[in-house]
């Protein structure tokens, strides 16, 4: 199960999402439910601890 790393949402159950590896470490892939990406809320990566919006 693919989850929001911003809220934790089922991305499976959400039809427009996205995904992409941390701009900083570039080791981790972020997967973005719509909603979180449009509130531009946070998230972090678990390997580098980066914020982002």
């Amino acid at each position: 199960m693919v989850k929001c790393t911003s809220c934790g949402t089922n991305i499976l159950a959400k039809n427009n999402f996205v995904k992409f590896k941390c701009p900083n470490c570039g080791k981790v892939e972020i997967v973005r439910c719509s909603q979180c990406k449009a509130l531009s809320n946070k998230y972090e990566c678990s390997n580098c601890k980066f914020i982002g919006p």
